[in-house]
């Protein structure tokens, strides 16, 4: 409670722009988690208060801390209210192929795979289609909560063609995938990807005890090796309060008659 009493005892109140004032508000906000006026994983002062201190209506606060709840910096806890996220949100280029340990190392995380199960099974139909296999194929089924600081922020289920899975990898289901699919020679090069609004599948939300209201984003991935091998077929569940993914997108070029 002194931290957030401090932080409003140096807030700035709104200057004047041409923006809303509920950017203007975001904006400060935002200021003031980046200088440490509210900390990390602290709890924001309550809608009334921001409203005094920064001389704004209700209306203009809520909708600051609506944007930057979408941004994932600001998380609520039903019943208790708003905080500060306990890190930052993660943005990646959408065209960017790497594995989960490589976009989560990149952004200063220590990365910790907690193993929930691993089977080897009869492939589905549909994993048949996805990796090119036979019949009779076999696929070993890797699932995994990927955290950092303890913190879960991936849920990842991943199939791999049994006849291709390394020796290494039988002995180190917690580590980085793509790292034991290169060293076996299998070094996914691309990837068709889908991406979707999704719900954690409710046994593992139980397994995390994260906020059953959290959004979520799906990935679905089949990835190729060099000679055009599939040798991964995964579902990675994404926070949507800490992830975002960009693109750029161009108009299309339309060739004229001559």
């Amino acid at each position: 409670m002194m931290a957030r009493k401090d932080a409003l005892n140096h807030i700035t109140p709104v200057v004047t722009d041409n923006r809303p004032l509920a950017a203007r508000l975001a904006d400060l906000l935002r200021e003031g988690i980046a200088d440490g006026r509210f900390g990390r994983g602290e709890q924001l002062p309550s809608e009334e208060q921001l409203s005094a201190s920064y001389r704004v209506g209700r209306t203009a606060v809520r909708e600051a801390l609506k944007e930057l709840e979408s941004e994932g910096a600001v998380q609520v806890r039903r019943g208790r209210g708003r905080f500060v996220s306990s890190a930052p949100p993660v943005f990646r280029p959408i065209t960017r192929l790497e594995s989960v340990t490589e976009m989560l190392a990149a952004q200063g995380y220590t990365v910790a795979n907690r193993v929930l199960s691993v089977q080897t099974r009869k492939a589905t139909a549909n994993e048949r289609d996805q990796l090119g296999l036979g019949e009779d194929a076999s696929v070993v089924q890797l699932e995994r909560l990927r955290l950092a600081e303890d913190e879960p922020l991936i849920y990842s289920v991943d199939i791999l063609p049994a006849e291709l899975v390394p020796e290494s990898l039988t002995q180190a289901w917690g580590e980085s995938l793509f790292v034991h699919l290169e060293q076996a020679g299998l070094t996914p090069t691309s990837s068709a990807s889908i991406f979707r609004a999704s719900h954690l599948p409710e046994d593992v939300r139980e397994v995390t005890g994260l906020d059953p209201f959290l959004p979520w984003l799906l990935m679905v991935q089949v990835h190729l090796a060099g000679d055009g091998t599939p040798v991964l077929y995964s579902h990675d569940y994404y926070r949507g309060d800490r992830f975002s993914f960009e693109v750029l997108r161009r108009v299309e070029t339309k060739s004229r008659a001559i």
